[in-house]
């Protein structure tokens, strides 16, 4: 279709001069310890620690950089590892700090910044999410960086009773904490469906699909398509969790629209795996991730009398925190992709997903009109009139969204994005994988 943006030369050339952009910018977070927190002014905010998340998710984008061949990410990447494996290790319990301070002790090792502070699923999903597209980009330490990982989230992170992840233990990895949040199950997901890809391990994808069930098919099926975000240890929901803290960066009570962008996408990810696999495949995935987009897009897109999404909303579809956050737009777009992607590969026609085509381009015009002060730096957050805002977030920490919105149209539904940009899939979203592809996936750990 003529009016279509996905594909068309020139809209890949100004994603890929955006994708550059991002990786130079993400440079100015390089620190000792690992990646630090990018302020307002373009420079490390050394008033914040170096934050585990941060720096797998820096190290994640970077390995995408080496992955593409863009030249400088190499180092980056590497240094990543190198604090992932090192400094941000705590190799007295095991697992890794959530925080550390920006000087390391005379063996190279972080300092936790809070003594007291707990280890947190969030947080390692980040590791082994690093360490999978390190692996697929064969970096240094990368495959060694991913053992560990998997044996961390084997030995302490995956709850076999319940079929889901254990939120945060004390710094010694004892004590699980009372609560289970929806937010850390999500990037688990993200990171199982990487590390079956670039491990060949098909468990992982048989417990990110364990995960989406229960989020998805369960949860959001049973709320009108809204996912309670908190719930008890035996995974009941907890809906008036924070309702003192609505804004919360992490923890929002409410229904976060944004949340169920990333879910309908995480679920035709997790669907194609199968397809790809020849595993059985659940009849409710495609349709379910159709109404999370639609319900997520319906509730938080221009309900407050102007454009954006609101961060939060009642279990009732209300508003509740209207500041606009760059992920939410972020996952917007990705899940517009990704879908209309996985309905072509199921057979529909060009017309049938101009919705979703619509939706790509109204969200990229958004954050090209809002987002983006200059290429590769994003305001994280606006308030109601679109003006930049600091009420949850403060700087420009996070390259991670916005660097896979702008590959997410560019790359197939499956594999998870590194390993697709390992087999040469950049550019190629619609080609089924050929069957030498197989060979290429690292069968990593005597599996594959």
């Amino acid at each position: 279709m003529g009016l279509g943006w996905i594909g068309a030369p020139e809209h890949n050339r100004w994603l890929s001069d955006e994708t550059h952009a991002l990786l130079r910018y993400a440079r100015a977070a390089t620190v000792p310890a690992g990646f630090g927190w990018i302020g307002e002014d373009g420079v490390v905010d050394e008033s914040r620690p170096v934050e585990l998340w941060i720096t797998g998710r820096m190290t994640f984008a970077f390995s995408l950089g080496v992955l593409m061949g863009i030249p400088g990410c190499r180092r980056y990447a590497d240094h990543g590892v190198k604090a992932l494996s090192t400094a941000l290790r705590d190799h007295e319990h095991g697992g890794w700090y959530s925080a550390i301070r920006h000087e390391l002790d005379a063996d190279g090792h972080g300092v936790p910044a809070d003594p007291e502070g707990r280890k947190e699923c969030y947080q390692h999903a980040f590791v082994l999410l690093a360490a999978a597209a390190a692996t697929a980009a064969n970096r240094p330490g990368a495959t060694e960086l991913l053992r560990d990982a998997i044996e961390c989230q084997d030995r302490y992170w995956w709850d076999e009773e319940f079929g889901m992840p254990i939120e945060s233990y004390a710094v010694d990895l004892t004590d699980p904490e009372d609560y289970r949040g929806i937010n850390a199950a999500m990037h688990t997901v993200e990171a199982y469906l990487a590390t079956a890809d670039v491990t060949g391990d098909e468990r992982w994808l048989a417990r990110a699909v364990q995960i989406i069930d229960f989020a998805v098919n369960v949860q959001a099926r049973a709320n009108g398509w809204r996912i309670p975000e908190h719930y008890d240890t035996s995974w009941h929901p907890l809906l008036d969790y924070n309702r003192d803290q609505p804004a919360h960066p992490f923890r929002p009570y409410g229904v976060t629209p944004g949340h169920g962008l990333e879910w309908s996408r995480l679920t035709v990810q997790a669907r194609a795996s199968l397809v790809a696999r020849g595993l059985p495949t659940p009849d409710w995935m495609l349709d379910a991730a159709e109404e999370l987009f639609d319900r997520a897009r319906t509730d938080g897109w221009r309900v407050d009398g102007g454009p954006g999404f609101v961060y939060t909303t009642g279990f009732d579809g209300e508003p509740i925190v209207h500041e606009r956050m760059h992920w939410v737009v972020c996952e917007g777009v990705s899940a517009a992709a990704a879908i209309r992607r996985a309905l072509l590969d199921d057979g529909r026609g060009e017309i049938e997903v101009e919705h979703y085509e619509h939706c790509y381009r109204s969200w990229l015009d958004y954050a090209e009109q809002y987002l983006i002060g200059e290429p590769g730096t994003w305001w994280h957050e606006l308030d109601q009139a679109n003006a930049p805002s600091t009420r949850t977030w403060a700087g420009h920490p996070d390259v991670y969204h916005a660097l896979q919105a702008v590959l997410m149209s560019r790359v197939p539904v499956q594999p998870a994005i590194a390993q697709a940009l390992a087999e040469g899939r950049l550019d190629d979203p619609a080609t089924p994988m050929r069957p030498q592809d197989e060979g290429r996936r690292r069968g990593l750990f005597g599996r594959g």
